[in-house]
């Protein structure tokens, strides 16, 4: 029998303000599911502009707690209205010592319990993503989560760029691995249609990765868009979101495709971490 899921993602303007926000993704997942998606992805930092482009100290109060903030509870009855699982990239306060924060990922599931959350690892700090103002690096490791449709994994914006924990997510077993973003045009937009499929080949997972649209007052530059599922062997799943315009992105993933690739290319079978000691020097 074969393992067919359905996946979702948003790619959203900036509304100006939180709850417009909150509300319009509600809106997408509400739709999302009549077109029987089984879990959709918003964007990074979903309910506020990309702040990072300045630096100001107001932009703490979108914080959070997670799970026991009230977006997260939001996002849980979400879950139960729709029957999906949710991953909602949100701003993280940590529950433990007040004025660190992190940029965060949390996966409800389907019946609206919270099943874990990832946060960031790798904080940019150049001029328009002044990140390292707002978060602290991720201190969780790459956890994936056991679902009923799948085993997810998540990572974040810049993260992409960095191939040791998208394997370290293939290793710890994710079937698919979901990736918000905020990025803008520039130098990396090229890289935007090389990484993700490259760690979807390398890993031999399905990736579904988000880049928000249009201009935000804080910034310079627009967001291009561009989202996109693509399968374990690179291919797109689909065609790519539209440039400049807000869309909801449906899409079947055969989950079967992981076991015939890995099958295929046996990365997995043949890598040599004995040999790999240089990777892990500072």
């Amino acid at each position: 029998m074969s393992r067919v899921v359905r996946g979702a993602l948003v790619q959203a303007t900036w509304t100006g303000d939180k709850e417009s926000m909150i509300q319009k993704h509600e809106q997408h997942a509400h739709e999302a599911a009549k077109q029987g998606a089984q879990f959709i992805l918003f964007q990074e930092l979903f309910y506020g502009p990309y702040f990072c482009q300045v630096q100001d100290t107001k932009y703490y109060e979108y914080t959070e707690l997670i799970p026991d903030g009230p977006t997260t509870a939001r996002m849980q009855d979400l879950a139960r209205q729709t029957g999906m699982v949710i991953c909602a990239p949100m701003y993280e306060e940590d529950e433990k010592a007040s004025g660190i924060y992190y940029n965060t990922s949390a996966l409800i599931d389907a019946d609206g319990t919270y099943l874990g959350k990832y946060r960031k690892t790798h904080i940019p700090h150049v001029q328009g993503f002044w990140e390292k103002f707002y978060f602290r690096p991720g201190n969780m490791g790459y956890p994936v989560f056991e679902t009923d449709i799948a085993k997810f994994g998540m990572y974040i914006c810049y993260d992409r760029h960095f191939p040791e924990g998208a394997r370290a997510l293939g290793l710890n077993g994710a079937e698919i691995v979901l990736i918000p973003s905020a990025t803008s045009r520039g130098l990396s937009e090229y890289l935007w249609h090389i990484e993700q499929r490259s760690h979807a080949v390398a890993n031999g997972y399905f990736v579904g990765t988000i880049n928000r649209v249009g201009i935000e007052p804080l910034g310079e530059d627009d967001f291009y868009g561009q989202s996109y599922f693509c399968d374990p062997r690179g291919q797109y799943l689909g065609e790519i979101g539209d440039t400049h315009e807000e869309e909801l992105i449906v899409r079947d993933l055969d989950l079967d495709m992981v076991k015939q690739v890995r099958d295929t290319w046996q990365f997995y079978r043949d890598r040599r971490p004995d040999a790999y000691e240089d990777l892990v020097r500072p």
